[in-house]
């Protein structure tokens, strides 16, 4: 009998174990157990940028590890687009992502690097903003009609300034150029911030950029706004016409900014992040910070961000293909 409860005795023990080693492991591999690296495939100070910082802190706090945000400029977004998806898929890397990175520079790059459809595992997008064209103070034109006879008059003398070349703001802008007939040179720069930088100094005339980035500088008059992409006339500029407004509705697009992490991610930690950011969408204060760029947050699910992604992409690849527009 001792023997037997001896046997006992020492199997409740080996399961003890057992079951605080499972337990361990369990807590060890628990998603997340270090720092999450966000990268931001433009320069600091775009739109991009701004919404991965208003939403990383507090993303990390909900999560229980800080997220380290990661600027890599370059090439429209591809470069840090690029390193994403090469990234491990364990959740420890994760990507804004935008319409330049998953449409437009994908539609018009020959052989590029991934496919937008099937290289990310998309977790939420995040919000969508206007686009709006604006010139320097010094510009003849201050309102559309006169920015409009100012370039019809002067072909060629302008150019404009971009987040880059295949980017959503080189892309709206070559598509306004089709549909009016104006001509203007394209100065392609590694994200918004610098482009911003070069228009306000006057170097160059003018730039089409998201909303949020060039705000500060319109309602500090070292911008003019021109004409915005948008449904409606936004409240903050109610004096400027949309591009439907003005008779160009297949230019009137909003960008968009989400989160998504490489291929081959587990359904788990997708569904973990995603929680995680809608509740991080649901504070107050973050929503007043959003919104405070002219920004609209979206917060939609995982398969209706894969649906956006593919309907975008496959509208900028007929973009491209009806506008004859190359990298050249």
């Amino acid at each position: 009998m001792p023997t037997q409860l001896f046997r006992h005795g020492a199997r409740a023990a080996l399961c003890s174990l057992a079951f605080t080693a499972v337990s361990a492991a369990l807590a060890q591999n628990a998603y997340p157990n270090k720092p999450i690296r966000l990268i931001v495939p433009f320069a600091p100070g775009g739109t991009t940028d701004i919404i991965a910082r208003v939403i990383a802190e507090p993303l990390g706090r909900e999560l229980g590890h800080p997220i380290v945000v990661d600027n890599k400029a370059g090439a429209g977004g591809t470069i840090g687009a690029q390193e994403g998806v090469r990234a491990k898929p364990d959740g420890y890397t994760l990507s804004m992502a935008t319409v330049s990175t998953t449409a437009t520079n994908p539609a018009i790059t020959p052989k590029f690097p991934y496919n937008p459809e099937t290289d990310f595992a998309p977790i939420i997008n995040i919000a969508a903003t206007p686009n709006i064209i604006a010139v320097t103070p010094k510009f003849p034109g201050h309102d559309y009609k006169s920015f409009v006879q100012e370039l019809k008059s002067n072909p060629g003398k302008y150019a404009y300034a971009s987040t880059g070349t295949g980017s959503i703001t080189h892309m709206l802008m070559e598509m306004y150029k089709a549909s009016t007939g104006i001509q203007m040179a394209h100065i392609p720069y590694r994200g918004a911030g610098p482009a911003l930088n070069d228009v306000v100094a006057g170097q160059v005339s003018m730039n089409l950029d998201n909303l949020p980035s060039s705000l500060p500088f319109i309602k500090a008059g070292k911008l003019v706004p021109i004409v915005v992409a948008a449904p409606k006339r936004l409240a903050v500029l109610p004096d400027v016409p949309t591009f439907k407004e003005v008779g160009l509705e297949s230019v009137n697009r909003m960008a968009y900014y989400g989160i998504v992490a490489p291929k081959g991610t587990p359904k788990e930690i997708v569904d973990t992040v995603h929680a995680a950011v809608k509740k991080v969408l649901a504070n107050p204060a973050v929503q007043k910070s959003i919104d405070g760029t002219g920004s609209v947050i979206l917060g939609n699910t995982p398969e209706q961000f894969a649906e956006q992604i593919k309907t975008e992409f496959s509208l900028y690849k007929q973009v491209v293909k009806t506008q004859n527009l190359s990298l050249d």
